[in-house]
């Protein structure tokens, strides 16, 4: 569902409304005491707060959901976040159509982006290649313009909650280098191995994995991720919601999303 498109119809009605009741007032002096007029003046008057809300949720901050695991551990099943709209450029709310440029993602960025075979749905994923690298991934390593991106093995993963282990898998954790950034990614060592694979990226294109390397659905599949269809850097959790562990996940909320 388009909420972009809704919210900011919604606000344009509710502004004609809000303009049709000013304008039959001063026609008609007598108009206020009339029903059709008090409804133009109610329904008018949620004209600001519509605008306010689609101006933030278009080019400062937009909350979202994480509904799959392939984001863990850096994000879980029932995290809210908060994505930066204005990190990779202001975008018109509706057609996506970029407006101002402010800056480009940057390797190890947790970025939302609309969903290359299906611009309706978002995903959430992070940037591993940048326009013009050359990334390989072989034996669950991977290699950006020849170079090996450094992993270390930290421990198992555990999981609880809804974003328990699988029953008799026992996934590990690593610690993966990607240029600057330093994160953590989820790697089942039973999971039979992809073959050695190799992608270059064109140019207005970013190359982009889920963390959790053997559970998501990334570039890996479907290749890259247009420019156009990025929606924002995810920054920070607001909100970890598992009823299954007590339902609010207190020492998730405000966590940096790196």
């Amino acid at each position: 569902m388009n909420y972009s498109l809704i919210l900011t119809g919604l606000m344009l009605a509710s502004g004609l409304m809000w303009l049709a009741y000013f304008v039959w007032l001063k026609l008609d002096q007598t108009a206020e005491n009339k029903s059709l007029v008090r409804w133009l003046g109610t329904l008018g008057s949620l004209f600001p707060v519509l605008f306010i809300v689609v101006t933030v949720r278009s080019f400062v901050f937009e909350p979202f959901k994480i509904p799959s695991g392939s984001m863990m551990p850096t994000l879980l099943i029932g995290d809210f976040i908060v994505v930066n709209k204005y990190s990779y450029g202001l975008r018109l709310p509706v057609g996506n159509a970029k407006i101002l440029e402010v800056g480009d993602p940057e390797r190890g960025d947790v970025v939302v982006f609309r969903y290359p075979e299906d611009p309706d749905v978002n995903y959430i994923k992070r940037v591993v290649g940048l326009p013009g690298d050359e990334v390989t991934y072989r034996n669950k390593v991977v290699f950006i313009n020849g170079e090996p991106m450094p992993q270390e093995q930290v421990g198992m993963w555990i999981g609880e909650g809804r974003n328990r282990n699988p029953p008799g898998r026992r996934p590990q954790l690593f610690e993966e280098s990607l240029g600057d950034v330093d994160h953590q990614i989820v790697i089942y060592p039973d999971s039979p191995g992809r073959p050695t694979q190799t992608w270059t990226v064109p140019e207005g294109h970013y190359f982009v994995l889920g963390d959790n390397r053997d559970q998501s659905l990334d570039s890996r599949a479907w290749d890259f991720v247009p420019e156009e269809n990025l929606v924002g850097k995810a920054t920070r959790i607001w909100m970890h919601w598992d009823c299954s562990i007590g339902c609010v996940g207190w020492d998730r909320i405000g966590k940096a999303i790196e």
